[in-house]
């Protein structure tokens, strides 16, 4: 039996199933290769970790404050601990990852009680969050403290500048803060064609949960506090919630990578591209609808569940609701026109089956 590290798998191998996928983008392994070597202090008070908070800072304002931490669901955890008291509650879209796809975490390790509310496209709206912010002073009903968002939603749909600072406003004038699920952020920033500033502290977002993993990261993400006087011990915090990595500058380092310059935009757009051209083939084929507005890398569809099947066999991908038929399809940084045109080929071939 060989022990020695080998490849396991085959690079030529795509699919359309997660953005999670993908591997690693070169720019990124680079940065890691430049971390390593030597001994730097542990536990985020490496050099790295203290020049990514000037690297935020030039994207998120002067307040901004990042605390890198594993994955996206310890991130959301971690920054929604840090808006809300023992007896909080956090309004989000009955759609919503954390309420559909973190196994519970936030209510389980944060101890949060979700108040969800249905959405035809993902996004909340002022009117649709007094569905469940009242009862301030029942002390029967856990108290409304956080609105949480994500950007882009998990129906693929963005939130454009204006609806996020009216939810802003609105969460604040009832003294409620606002949590960002920044997952896709970048992906949401390249679609607007605008800073990620423009909809988060600019708008008036608290605090927000940036994601690098499903834009060329290795591994790793970030709560980044845009507003500190909303936000308190969030070391303690993120070490209570098992989030404290030892070895922070390899996270740290990654998260320079893609920020310092413009790799986190070409990374977005790209991946968005290539989810037009799969909806724009998508549209051309008779017996297959396209259930949301294709406005980042994701495309959400309807065809018959056979035909899924079949073509699953060929480009792994997911069903959203496989009782109706409809699934998600995504696109990533490494997605090419060969990928797509190759999977609207056998889309079509299985539909004429």
């Amino acid at each position: 039996m060989r022990t020695d590290a080998r490849r396991h798998h085959d690079p030529e191998v795509r699919g359309f199933a997660s953005d999670n996928y993908a591997g690693t983008h070169p720019e990124i392994l680079a940065a890691l290769a430049l971390a390593d070597g030597g001994h730097q202090v542990s536990y985020g008070e490496d050099d790295y970790t203290a020049h990514l908070q000037f690297v935020m800072r030039s994207h998120f304002g002067p307040h901004a404050q990042a605390f890198p931490v594993f994955n996206g669901t310890g991130s959301n955890v971690v920054a929604l601990q840090a808006l809300t008291d023992r007896w909080g509650a956090v309004i989000c879209a009955e759609s919503a990852h954390i309420n559909v796809d973190e196994c519970g975490a936030p209510e389980r390790v944060g101890g949060l009680k979700l108040l969800t509310v249905p959405t035809e496209d993902g996004k909340l709206t002022p009117e649709l969050i007094d569905r469940q912010a009242w009862g301030w002073d029942d002390e029967h009903r856990a108290m409304p403290q956080v609105v949480s968002i994500a950007q882009n939603t998990e129906l693929g749909t963005v939130y454009t500048v204006d609806e996020i600072r009216a939810i802003c406003d609105h969460a604040h004038e009832r003294g409620m803060k606002v949590h960002l699920d920044g997952a896709r952020i970048a992906n949401a920033a390249a679609s607007l064609d605008v800073p990620m500033r423009a909809f988060t502290n600019a708008a008036g977002v608290d605090i927000l949960s940036f994601g690098g993993t499903k834009n060329g990261m290795l591994f790793g993400e970030a709560v980044v506090v845009l507003d500190p006087d909303a936000v308190g011990a969030m070391r303690h915090l993120r070490k209570l919630s098992m989030q404290l990595a030892s070895k922070m500058r390899f996270i740290s380092v990654q998260l320079e990578a893609l920020l310092a310059r413009d790799l986190w935009l070409r990374n977005a757009r790209h991946a968005n591209t290539m989810a037009q051209r799969l909806a724009d083939g998508v549209r051309a084929v008779d017996g297959v609808k396209i259930l949301h507005p294709v406005q980042a890398n994701a495309v959400f569809a309807r065809l018959p569940h056979e035909v899924s099947e079949r073509l699953q066999k060929r480009y792994r991908f997911y069903f959203w609701d496989e009782a109706a038929g409809d699934v998600r399809w995504m696109c990533s940084f490494d997605t090419t026109e060969e990928d797509v045109d190759g999977f609207l080929t056998a889309l079509k071939e299985e539909m004429g089956r």
